[in-house]
């Protein structure tokens, strides 16, 4: 296979890459939007367009594995087609979280409950803002802007924990709500853990770019970026 003709099937899978978060994205956008509607009709949608969303996965998988086999790649090559398995991993298991947004508003159909959608869509917002720009960031491998969206979790956290902190409320003040507040934790968590894969992906970006496998962490005590091999 011809250079020209091996650079264009790496072009295809990022584009397949890019096409599989963009699913991502709004499976999550709308999984918050059924919450806030308790549009059960919209969240049994999510629920069955995830399977879609599997497939997408499993069909760049194959391709990613037959370019490896057929072509025998060589480092930068290698390392571009391995980090997409990692990513397209990730993506898949956002597509999951997405899922499970919209799990909870089908559980909570009919229960009269008061959900601080308000957080909830900010974390969303920021969550799919990280994964877009963390996606963008691997296509160009622009290690600069993938090593400073890690910072951008904080206000997620924070989000995540005035979440946390409204659905315990509701249990103290009303036992049987326990469950159902509950399932609002678990939505919030969703969101951060989401959040979490996205520096993943920046992860990747920075492999692929400089051969360096390093962990992105951001220390809350200086607020200042790690970075651990």
């Amino acid at each position: 296979m011809s250079r020209k003709l091996f650079s264009q099937k790496i072009y295809n899978i990022k584009e397949e890459v890019l096409l599989l978060g963009n699913m991502v994205e709004e499976a999550v956008n709308k999984s918050v939007q059924s919450l806030k509607n308790r549009d059960v009709k919209l969240a049994r949608k999510i629920y069955q367009h995830d399977i879609e969303l599997n497939d997408k996965r499993f069909s760049i998988e194959n391709a990613i594995l037959i370019v490896i086999a057929t072509q025998q790649p060589m480092a930068r090559d290698l390392r571009q087609l391995a980090s997409m398995l990692d990513i397209i991993s990730e993506l898949e298991r956002m597509g999951d979280y997405a899922k499970g947004i919209a799990k909870v508003t089908i559980k909570l159909e009919k229960i009269e409950l008061e959900i601080p959608i308000i957080q909830i869509e900010k974390m969303a917002e920021l969550a799919v803002e990280m994964l877009h720009k963390a996606l963008t960031a691997f296509i160009n491998e622009d290690v600069h802007t993938a090593s400073q969206i890690p910072f951008e979790d904080d206000a997620i956290d924070q989000l995540y924990e005035e979440i946390y902190r409204h659905a315990v409320q509701l249990m103290m003040s009303d036992p049987k709500l326990a469950d159902y507040s509950n399932l609002i934790m678990w939505v919030g968590h969703n969101l951060e853990r989401l959040a979490d894969r996205v520096t993943n992906i920046c992860e990747r970006a920075v492999f692929i770019a400089t051969g360096e496998l390093l962990e992105l962490e951001v220390d809350d005590e200086d607020d200042e970026l790690e970075v651990n091999e």
